[in-house]
């Protein structure tokens, strides 16, 4: 039997309303989505002035709005944060939504916003160590009465988190580094995103993720396998082809790198026989961004056309 299929859909978040996420975040949970997805940045990308919503007090506000939909990150960085009030954060939104919360880290790279902030912005090998740190102080925080830890950025001591989540959340660890943030999501992570610009590199990337699975004995099916993507979906494959061409020059190679090669879109048939390619591969997560102004259009016939295929 073939792996189910989870899909999740991006909230809008820069240059949008409150309104807005809210009437989408309602929409994708009535349409039968897993889970709903948010940027953690502080500044819109890639131009500063963007207007954008905070990614934890979004998704707290939007866990008291919705009923079933996991609420996630692609991707928290460390030094936001402290890792220790963040895990408090999540478990407060863990609280609220009964459970729902599926928080996603990563090292962070787009240096602005660090530095109009006042954030640190080490070098990515120290991001990375920081990365690990806080992931282990706050997974410890969830499932452990009082946690100590010392590390070279992020120290607690005797820390309490209360009430703690009922069970753990499940930690996605996103990020295309085959070699140390690889090894990270090996030692913690219950599930690996690649992130959208590696899209047309998936099949690279799980091997070496088996790699780094093999060398710290974990077992690779343990970690469910994500692919952050943005999908162009029409009524009939003509209509999407015009929708593609204007979501190339939209997303350029951030989210839309080898968009038409390797991503996935066209009218449903086109869609669905896709989507299959990534399950085939052993991909069972898609943290979907829609494209189009109001992508609760897409997103509906997604959940209508496509999903039904996978269910």
């Amino acid at each position: 039997m073939s792996p189910k299929l989870r899909f999740g859909a991006t909230l809008p978040q820069i240059k949008r309303s409150w309104q807005e996420t809210e009437a989408a975040a309602r929409e994708f949970d009535r349409l039968g989505f897993d889970s709903v997805w948010v940027c953690d940045h502080l500044y819109g990308v890639p131009l500063p002035q963007l207007p954008i919503l905070e990614a934890w007090s979004l998704l707290a506000a939007v866990a008291a709005v919705t009923e079933r939909v996991r609420l996630g990150t692609l991707v928290t960085p460390p030094f936001f944060r402290n890792p220790a009030v963040l895990a408090k954060q999540i478990a407060t939104i863990d609280q609220i939504s009964g459970g729902r919360t599926a928080p996603g880290f990563g090292a962070g790279w787009f240096e602005p916003e660090f530095r109009g902030t006042g954030c640190k912005f080490p070098s990515l090998p120290e991001r990375l160590q920081a990365l690990e740190e806080s992931v282990e102080i706050m997974t410890r925080m969830w499932t452990e009465e009082k946690v100590s830890f010392e590390g070279k950025h992020f120290s607690v001591h005797e820390v309490v988190c209360e009430p703690r989540p009922a069970t753990k959340p499940p930690v996605l660890i996103g990020g295309g580094g085959e070699k140390v943030l690889m090894g990270i999501a090996a030692r913690h992570a219950d599930v690996w995103n690649n992130m959208a610009v590696f899209h047309a590199d998936l099949p690279g990337k799980i091997e070496a993720l088996k790699r780094r699975c093999g060398e710290v004995g974990r077992d690779f099916d343990s970690i469910e396998i994500s692919q952050q993507c943005v999908v162009v979906i029409g009524e009939t494959q003509e209509a999407a082809q015009k929708q593609l061409e204007k979501a190339k020059q939209i997303y350029g190679g951030h989210m839309g790198g080898s968009l038409e090669e390797h991503g996935i879109w066209g009218g449903p048939e086109a869609v669905i026989e896709k989507v299959e390619r990534h399950r085939a591969l052993g991909c069972t997560h898609l943290p979907i961004e829609f494209f189009g102004r109001d992508t609760r259009e897409p997103a509906r016939l997604f959940a209508e056309a496509v999903m039904p295929a996978f269910a």
